[in-house]
């Protein structure tokens, strides 16, 4: 197990768990580096223990911040990432600068001091299914993204496995469904609708709600993050899922229903371009392989705590909130 562990994006969603994860389940000391935009919360690392853990702010793209804190760690968790859809249709050059540029400037700097390196991708670098297709996304499934965040995310992990065959980088990549959970920016839809509830408000859900995702709560995730990172075969991929797989539209139904809500009080509007369908995953070489297995036991017992965990921090994430119904507002979303 490495003992210095460097986490892009480590005050994001899925990074800051992660930092408290590793904090929590290993002996390493823990180095974040975040960019500290909108999407971050420096919060969510308070009150870790200082002779572990450090925050560095600075973007994963500048190569003069990059490059000293990679040699003075033994694994990179690369998870820094601009990963909203929403905000790529408005204005995609943020992710290619962070998801592309920023993934080049880690792989040199791994490259240079032989560093072990994880990369998370994401399951939206396929492409979408057909809401009737039984089939699920494995390992070798084509990749087909089918927007500019996906296609950045994509574009990144082509940047990996190249490092990997041609200049022999200590890498392996994995590509995850949706996480859920604390620390989860308001602009996403699980924290979304339960702070919208939290309000008074109705939920809204794009189109008719059909659309499927996998959903696995971010400590399922990380875990299996940390199972790769431990026991994973350099080059190669695992896809991390929790058979989670729910429309839309249930998903909110479900939380309506853990929150005292009416079902059906839910407003439908227009969809999002290019709205993908349906993503599975199909994450048996990593329970084959590595033993990984999720804890929590399906998706409603993971939201019941996390609606349980926003209840609890309205001062968290109020400020969020406010502005992203502003801007949400200003699109007419």
């Amino acid at each position: 197990m490495p003992q210095r562990i460097l986490v892009t994006g480590g005050a994001g969603f899925i990074g800051c768990n992660l930092v408290r994860h590793l904090l929590e389940r290993t002996d390493a000391s823990v180095t974040a580096l975040d960019k500290l935009t909108y999407a971050a919360s420096p919060a969510a690392l308070d009150g870790l223990p200082a002779d572990r853990f450090r925050l560095v702010v600075g973007d994963v793209a500048d190569a003069g911040v990059v490059d000293p804190l990679v040699a003075e760690h033994d694994a990179v968790v690369h998870l820094a990432a601009e990963s909203h859809n929403d905000n790529a249709l408005v204005d995609p050059a943020p992710f290619v600068h962070t998801n592309l540029i920023g993934t080049f400037t880690l792989l040199e700097a791994v490259r240079r001091y032989d560093v072990r390196l994880h990369h998370v991708s994401t399951d939206e670098v396929y492409g979408d299914l057909a809401l009737e297709d039984p089939q699920r996304f494995t390992e070798d499934a084509p990749y087909r993204p089918s927007s500019p965040y996906s296609a950045s995310k994509a574009g990144a992990d082509h940047l990996v496995r190249a490092w990997v065959r041609s200049f022999g980088i200590r890498a392996t990549v994995s590509v995850c469904s949706n996480n859920y959970g604390p620390w989860q920016h308001v602009e996403k839809l699980v924290p979304r609708q339960v702070t919208t509830i939290l309000d008074g408000g109705r939920p809204r859900v794009y189109g008719t709600g059909s659309h499927v995702r996998d959903w696995i709560h971010v400590e399922d995730h990380n875990a299996a993050v940390l199972a790769v990172l431990e026991r994973g075969t350099v080059g190669e991929t695992y896809l991390i899922g929790a058979d989670g797989e729910r429309s839309n539209l249930d998903v909110v139904r479900t939380i309506l229903r853990l929150m005292g809500r009416p079902e059906d009080d839910i407003d439908l509007v227009a969809d999002r371009p290019g709205h993908d369908l349906r993503y599975a995953i199909d994450a048996s070489r990593l329970r084959a392989d590595l033993g990984w297995r999720p804890s929590y036991d399906g998706l409603e017992a993971g939201l019941r705590t996390t609606i349980a965990w926003y209840e609890a921090n309205e001062a968290w994430w109020r400020p969020a909130k406010a502005a992203t119904e502003a801007a949400y507002a200003a699109r007419g979303q």
